[in-house]
């Protein structure tokens, strides 16, 4: 009846929206799917309670029950955010948003191929994007799942999480141990991936068949979701892992001095230094203020690094990453990590000019002249003095990390670089989510050949069983031969794909044997 009605008033079926709902037991919500591409999603899901008040500073906690069918077609509100140090010198020697900032962010969004009225697919591989942006900002609203499912010949379902970021999500300190929880922006990581868990099914995905990727602090976020429970996560939240320039800065203990000290700036400029109790003061402090503090507290720290980041707690992250990885104490069956080829140059000031001792140093306050004359020695003749304390940037804190994860995984990791030129941090993006600009690189050989072998990979495990006929080559594992892909352009006036395998530089891997080697003084 209702199709007749609309033909006699003109309307053309395809334009009419269908309204698919779930109901996930404490809430029913309703989606939509778009015309163009069949492709269903549901915005700002609620997969946890909202964090504030006495949950401030706590483990999430589930969503309360809610009456009536919720919309679930808006962008939810993004976490509050901040931004990196700017700062010339490390104190602790001594976004025009489209969506609203708020404390209250913990959603999810999903997005699964379907029919014009959005029947889920069943038992698809599941995606769960984890975003990045320092653990200081970011949000679900900036990737869209429908691009990697197009990748993907419609082979997979997306979720895209959102986690509490800087102070909110990463305070840390002997009272927040005693009174909270440590690494609360983890643990709603966590918490988010049990939800798929339990209820990806409704939304046609398999909770058997689970990928966790991320960029960045994303791709941070994945490595300590990869070590989490010293790897012995219950129930088995993910199968695959995969990292785009792995993230791991100083990751101190929660009651080392230098962790001591940010909570205790953080606690006098929240004016609670006066408090009988320094956490509930904190927790009843006005969300303004503490918004203010934690711009402030980062702003403040050394350039390009993060002030509020994962702590070792002893119980979620039982110790060192690196130790976790060295002893293969990991999650997760499979691993696929990429890096940029020049990933610390967006972290240095590029208008100083440190020698590498001095910035070592700088960046690693637990240094001492001993290590910092080995690194100095390590770097020399590696280009001009700025190119290398570029070079220590990116591969003390991305590039390394992601050898220590590939041999944690062995056998079972891929490792890739992105080279096309200039090859920075997060340049890759754009090539495997399409809707956030146009990629430099604009050809399509090249774009359906690296973005492929990601969707691949969550398919299958392995980039190898390509879900369509691309130009990758045979992709070894990185156990054979220390081998890895590299996706480049030709130099030439009309540049043309560059892929092929490569054999990673052995000094490379030799400055990263040092920086594994002081891991209990860079705090990884």
């Amino acid at each position: 009846m209702l199709t007749i009605k609309l033909l006699l008033l003109g309307i053309p079926l395809a334009v009419v929206q269908a309204a698919p709902t779930v109901n996930l037991g404490f809430a029913q919500y309703q989606g939509s799917v778009d015309a163009a591409t069949s492709i269903t999603s549901f915005l700002g899901i609620r997969y946890a309670a909202p964090p504030v008040g006495d949950l401030r500073f706590r483990a999430p906690a589930p969503p309360l029950n809610t009456a009536g069918v919720q919309l679930a077609t808006v962008q939810p509100n993004e976490c509050l955010q901040s931004g990196s140090g700017r700062s010339p010198t490390n104190p602790l020697e001594a976004r025009a948003a489209s969506v609203v900032p708020s404390e209250d962010c913990l959603f999810l969004n999903v997005y699964y191929p379907s029919d014009a009225v959005g029947t889920p697919p069943k038992g698809l591989p599941t995606l769960v994007w984890i975003h990045g942006g320092g653990y200081l900002s970011g949000g679900a609203s900036s990737y869209d799942g429908a691009d990697i499912i197009a990748q993907s010949n419609r082979g997979v379902v997306v979720v895209v999480i959102q986690y509490r970021l800087g102070l909110f999500g990463f305070l840390a300190g002997a009272e927040v141990k005693a009174n909270g929880a440590l690494n609360a922006g983890l643990l709603d990581q966590d918490f988010a991936l049990r939800f798929v868990n339990q209820h990806i099914t409704q939304f046609g995905g398999d909770p058997e068949k689970v990928t966790i990727w991320g960029e960045s602090a994303g791709a941070g976020s994945v490595l300590q979701q990869v070590v989490a429970n010293g790897g012995k996560t219950v129930p088995q939240l993910f199968r695959g892992a995969i990292t785009s320039s792995s993230f791991l800065p100083s990751q101190y203990d929660f009651d080392d001095p230098l962790t001591e000290f940010i909570f205790s700036e953080i606690v006098v400029q929240a004016n609670c230094s006066s408090a009988a109790n320094a956490l509930t003061c904190l927790r009843a402090a006005d969300t303004t203020l503490l918004s203010t503090v934690n711009t402030n507290i980062n702003s403040a720290g050394f350039f390009g690094t993060f002030t509020t980041a994962p702590v070792v707690d002893g119980e979620f992250i039982v110790q060192r990453p690196t130790l976790s990885f060295l002893e293969g104490r990991v999650n997760g069956q499979a691993l696929l990590s990429v890096t940029n080829a020049f990933e610390g140059t967006d972290f240095v000031n590029q208008s100083s000019n440190p020698s590498p001792a001095e910035y070592s140093l700088e960046l690693f306050p637990k240094f001492t002249q001993t290590q910092a004359d080995i690194v100095s020695e390590l770097y020399d003749g590696l280009g001009t003095q700025l190119f290398q304390v570029n070079a220590i940037q990116g591969e003390s804190i991305f590039i390394c990390p992601t050898y220590y994860m590939q041999n944690a995984f062995f056998g079972r990791s891929f490792k890739g670089e992105f080279a096309i030129p200039p090859a920075l941090h997060s340049e890759d993006l754009v090539y495997y989510f399409p809707s956030r600009g146009t990629p430099p690189f604009n050809n399509a050989q090249f774009i359906n050949a690296f973005a492929q072998s990601f969707t691949s990979f969550i398919i299958n495990q392995d980039p190898n069983i390509k879900v369509s006929n691309t130009i990758l080559p045979q992709w070894n594992t990185f156990a054979v031969g220390n081998t890895e892909m590299l996706f480049n352009e030709t130099a030439a006036a009309s540049p043309q794909p560059d892929i092929r395998p490569i054999t990673t530089n052995s000094t490379l891997l030799q400055r990263c044997e040092f920086w594994n080697s002081v891991g209990n003084l860079t705090g990884q």
